[in-house]
């Protein structure tokens, strides 16, 4: 069973920045691809990175490329999700989401469906 635990959420003003961890715990094998996904008030979830725990690659979504970088630390399984320059539109409840998929990182591994663990959530907020 794999447990995922965020921490980090906020208010911030427009231009500011974040930190988000995640800290998972469990088989290993359920977590070898990790995400962060963002949904706004009324909106679905959708992707916003992710990274694969064994090569460390990544993957980002457009609207994020340039001010989020997503990383992990193995020895203490902590997935984070730096974000910086935010916008109000970065607004929503942010998940880490944990996928046995054993792969690279890409564009099509920000599809919510590939991934089977999930937290509960940490609101981040972005105010004009």
């Amino acid at each position: 069973q794999v447990r995922l635990v965020e921490s980090g959420g906020g208010s911030v003003q427009n231009g500011g920045s974040l930190r988000l961890s995640c800290i998972a715990s469990g088989d290993r094998k359920r977590r070898q691809l990790m995400g962060w996904f963002r949904q706004a008030p009324g909106e679905g979830r959708i992707g916003v990175a992710s990274i694969a725990t064994g090569d460390s690659s990544t993957s980002y979504a457009d609207s994020v490329k340039g001010r989020f970088t997503i990383s992990r630390d193995n020895a203490e399984n902590v997935i984070h999700l730096q974000m910086s320059s935010l916008k109000p539109e970065d607004t929503g409840v942010y998940y880490c989401a944990a996928s046995a998929f054993n792969g690279r990182s890409a564009s099509w591994t920000l599809g919510q469906d590939l991934y089977a663990v999930w937290g509960q959530g940490t609101q981040v907020t972005v105010s004009s």
